[in-house]
């Protein structure tokens, strides 16, 4: 079980924007092919800051990388769609930058520069969401 490198669960989980902050920390990843039908998300790690202004610590942020069932659509292969959709809505799924949602046990975990990542079969995908603290 890999443990992704806390000093990038933090950067994440202090970011202003969830998004930002996975962009942020993964970094580059031109580097990357994602191939066949899999789509390359990085892992949402929620914030350290609860409403009640408690910061939860480091230890208990990176459940998420093992329990999160949202992430943030980083790359995708070249056959990342459906054959059940039609050419307008073709791969919309696994648009850049989309939030998802997936069954982690559909998934194979692994870090991309030190952040925690999953791949996940295009049709594993299971929601578009808006927000991704909706989900837990």
């Amino acid at each position: 079980m890999t443990v992704a490198n806390a000093s990038k669960i933090e950067q994440i989980s202090r970011a202003a924007d969830p998004k930002s902050g996975i962009l942020e920390a993964v970094g580059d990843v031109s580097g990357v092919d994602v191939l066949t039908d899999l789509v390359l998300v990085g892992t949402f790690i929620r914030s350290e800051k609860r409403a009640s202004g408690l910061l939860l610590p480091t230890q208990h942020l990176q459940e998420d990388e093992f329990q999160g069932k949202v992430g943030l659509v980083l790359k995708a292969g070249p056959l990342a769609y459906g054959d059940w959709e039609d050419d307008a809505e073709r791969g919309k799924n696994a648009t850049l930058n989309t939030w998802v949602v997936f069954a982690i046990k559909d998934t194979w975990p692994l870090q991309i520069n030190g952040v925690a990542c999953r791949v996940v079969p295009y049709d594993k995908l299971r929601m578009r969401i808006s927000n991704p603290t909706m989900v837990f």
